[in-house]
């Protein structure tokens, strides 16, 4: 039996053609959820006389009881996506089918296996729109005042599938407002495709997103050990991923060798420092 709740469309915005932020609102309330989860969200479709579901990331937090936020890709190779191609034809007002909000892999640790608060810097990765779940994780920091280190690293191909590029800079230029000691906040954007000419205002770092932990020959630091002056270890930072796998086996790659293992391949102890979770 499929739990399900009609929500409404009360808001949408295209940002280029195949990348569209949307809001939903069900019609009974906000359900209890946890920042970094997903939930179905179903549609008819008239071709196959049914309704069909499909899992998407939560953009907003869990502290936000006014509506569900996504950001959607329309990927329509090798053929569209069906529940995706019908998203993005709905408009203000449309209804829709909510699933209940699930997913345990992008929950965010509060507490390291002893019992102890996890005060590890957080790195949040995302690759395309494997962002979702890290923008509800920027504004769950942010609103209930915790003092760990958050880095959102963001990879796209293009300068416009930055999505929430205005949102995360402006908290990067608050921590800087306000001081580290009170939100410490830095975003970083990598472009993959940064010779083609769309992309040709870009000055930023050039590669996948994965590149952000790829040694310097010279320094043997990585840019993020570079920007946040240290070595990463698995006693100081925990990685989040969301995105393709081979996004996640990228980083995995330049982090196993510092000791980093994955939530599934626990130490000992029960600590791991890496929680990802995959899509396409």
């Amino acid at each position: 039996m499929v739990t399900e709740i009609k929500a409404k469309v009360i808001y949408r915005e295209l940002l280029k053609e195949d990348l569209v932020i949307i809001r939903l609102v069900p019609e009974k309330g906000m359900p209890e959820y946890k920042t970094g989860q997903f939930l179905t969200i179903g549609l008819p479709i008239p071709a196959e006389k049914k309704i069909v579901r499909r899992a998407y990331s939560i953009a907003s937090h869990a502290e936000n009881r006014d509506y569900f936020e996504f950001v959607i890709r329309w990927v329509r190779k090798p053929l569209p996506g069906r529940v995706t191609t019908e998203l993005f034809y709905l408009s203000v007002g449309d209804e829709v089918f909510l699933g209940e909000p699930t997913g345990a892999a992008l929950q965010i640790s509060d507490k390291l296996p002893n019992g102890q608060k996890d005060n590890r810097r957080v790195i949040c990765v995302g690759g395309g729109t494997g962002l979702a779940p890290f923008i509800a994780f920027a504004k769950h920091f942010h609103d209930t005042n915790d003092k760990r280190e958050v880095i959102v690293l963001h990879g796209a191909s293009y300068v416009d599938e930055l999505s929430y590029k205005r949102l995360l800079t402006d908290l990067e230029m608050e921590s800087e407002k306000r001081g580290r000691d009170q939100w410490n906040f830095r975003y970083r954007a990598a472009i993959s495709r940064p010779r083609e000419f769309f992309n040709r205002s870009w000055n930023g770092h050039v590669g996948r997103v994965e590149s952000f932990f790829q040694p310097n020959k010279k320094s043997g630091l990585s840019p993020v050990e570079e920007m946040v002056g240290e070595e990463l270890t698995p006693e100081n930072t925990i990685i989040y991923i969301c995105g393709y796998q081979g996004t996640i086996d990228g980083v995995i790659e330049y982090l196993g060798p510092k000791g980093f293992v994955t939530e599934h391949e626990k130490k000992p102890d029960g600590s791991f420092g890496i929680k990802f979770e995959s899509y396409g």
